[in-house]
């Protein structure tokens, strides 16, 4: 079923404030980079512009991926769960990072012996790559 004029995004599962998780994984390895959210805008924009936007609720306001650190989600495919309540971005991540911590991925704890331990290195010291960090 072809659906015209912006009608796929009505058929998303909103939460009451308007929003849906996006879960972007990477194209080359399957790795699952970060989860954010996405409402009605940010997704029209990922759709229109083949990079991966976001709601940023701490800021309450439009976050495109990459727009300060450089290191932009490509979108490859955009996909939906059963349930239609959440995104899958299959992207291309540029730079090799992917989390505002200068990891390649934001899934870098892991629970251990019942503690969450750090398992992956930070690639670039955020410092370097945020203005407001310095």
């Amino acid at each position: 079923m072809v659906m015209e004029n912006g009608d796929w995004l009505d058929e998303i599962n909103w939460d009451k404030d308007g929003l849906v998780p996006a879960i972007a994984q990477e194209v080359e390895t399957g790795k699952v980079l970060t989860m954010a959210w996405m409402n009605r805008e940010t997704l029209k924009l990922t759709a229109q512009t083949g990079k991966a936007v976001y709601w940023s609720r701490s800021r309450n306001a439009i976050w495109e991926k990459g727009e300060v650190s450089g290191n932009v989600q490509w979108v490859r495919q955009i996909r939906c769960d059963c349930d239609k309540d959440v995104i899958l971005l299959t992207v291309e991540q540029t730079g090799g990072i992917a989390c505002h911590t200068g990891r390649y991925s934001c899934f870098y704890f892991q629970l251990e012996e019942n503690q969450w331990k750090i398992t992956d290195p930070v690639l670039k010291d955020p410092k370097f790559i945020y203005k407001s960090y310095s």
